[in-house]
């Protein structure tokens, strides 16, 4: 593969929401992301931004005023709850996480468990929670590595 564009991961990730300066803070403050930068239009309206988690990174924006030319943009508050993808970000510490992240307002869909896959493969131990804008989130903390093979 070719090297990615200087300072973006292989992958990222859109989300939206209603009220997208709000989700930024909430992000920020729960999950401890760190905005690189934000772009605002009309009324404050987010039209673009860019949120750090180590070498992660995640864009937010508002719904509003896009749907005539992305109709198929939609926060999940807008779609009845509606997830239809998962966003799973590793941090070091996952109790610390979800405890941040519940002082901050998340609600935790399931605690702190540990998942163990087997010795060829790994054990995490992880939580799901949602943010203000209805999307989903695991945050996992690996445990132990798959066993190297011979």
């Amino acid at each position: 593969m070719k090297p990615t564009p200087p300072g973006w991961p292989r992958i990222s990730q859109a989300l939206y929401y209603e009220e997208a300066a709000k989700a930024i803070d909430f992000i920020c403050t729960a999950f401890g992301f760190e905005p690189r930068l934000k772009v605002e239009g009309e009324g404050g309206r987010i039209e673009h931004s860019e949120l750090l988690f180590g070498e992660g990174l995640i864009m937010v924006s508002d719904v509003a005023g896009k749907t005539e030319k992305y109709p198929f943009r939609r926060s999940p508050t807008q779609v009845g709850g509606i997830n239809t993808q998962s966003i799973v970000v590793y941090v070091d510490d996952v109790e610390a996480h979800c405890a941040q992240a519940r002082a901050a307002g998340a609600k935790i869909h399931s605690e702190p468990a540990t998942t163990d896959y087997g010795e060829d493969y790994w054990t995490d131990r992880g939580y799901e929670c949602e943010d203000i804008g209805g999307h989903h989130w695991w945050f996992y903390q690996r445990l132990r590595d798959p066993k190297p093979k011979a």
